[in-house]
């Protein structure tokens, strides 16, 4: 199966090294990808919005001759399901690690500070306690020392949507931050912010008890979950 896995904000292919061997231990392709504007801190990011990096995960979709498996963390998450609404027919699974199906008209997230074109990484005093479970004063200073600016327009540009066979799509959610049983609550009880998930027909759910960057502190555990999901994949 050809793997593509689509790195959350501030980060690049490199990011998903810990957590690819497995995969390719059981004889998967893996396709890690640096989004357009982050292959470097001097990158231009002008320009480069939420579509542009969907557009760029749709060609990597094509590539293939069969449908492919997308792994989308956090911010990634969104643009894996711009992909599937793009081409549903040629994905076999989405797999949301730590995030989640953003909906039509929904933003990542427009309340990061921006710099011009750019949102560097915030000081980690903006997160919150829960982001940051597991992520060692070690791992902090590797984390920054790697992070690229995200271009602003993929945090703040809003999701365009029109294929709703993309709720056809098998999902597996690897929960970290909050238990599964929080999402699922949440979605019995309506929230705005699981919706489009509530709507995905067929969802599986992993808890992966750790903070928001899984790649960093629990890397071995984290290839284990999604080689599982990719071998339940049909």
């Amino acid at each position: 199966m050809d793997i593509i896995l689509v790195p959350g904000f501030w980060l690049d292919a490199s990011s998903w090294a810990e957590v690819t061997p497995p995969l390719v231990a059981a004889g998967h392709a893996v396709h890690p990808l640096t989004l357009p504007g982050l292959e470097s801190a001097d990158a231009p990011r002008a320009g480069i919005g939420l579509r542009t990096h969907i557009d760029a995960v749709v060609a990597a979709i094509a590539a293939f001759g069969a449908p492919v498996v997308l792994v989308g963390h956090s911010g990634g998450g969104a643009i894996i399901h711009g992909a599937v609404d793009a081409r549903p027919d040629r994905v076999a699974r989405a797999i949301y690690v730590d995030s989640g199906p953003l909906g039509d008209g929904g933003v990542i997230n427009d309340e990061l500070p921006a710099d011009g074109d750019a949102v560097p990484l915030p000081p980690w005093e903006l997160f919150e306690d829960a982001d940051l479970t597991d992520l060692t004063d070690e791992l902090r200073a590797m984390f920054r020392a790697r992070a690229v600016p995200e271009p602003r327009a993929v945090a703040q540009d809003r999701q365009q949507l029109s294929d709703e066979r993309r709720y056809g799509v098998p999902a597996t959610i690897i929960a970290c931050e909050f238990p599964s049983s929080l999402l699922t609550r949440m979605i019995a009880e309506g929230h705005p912010y699981v919706a489009e998930l509530g709507r995905v027909r067929d969802v599986e759910y992993v808890d992966l008890p750790t903070g928001h960057w899984p790649q960093f502190t629990r890397p071995a555990e984290l290839g284990a979950a999604i080689l599982a999901a990719v071998d339940r994949t049909a």
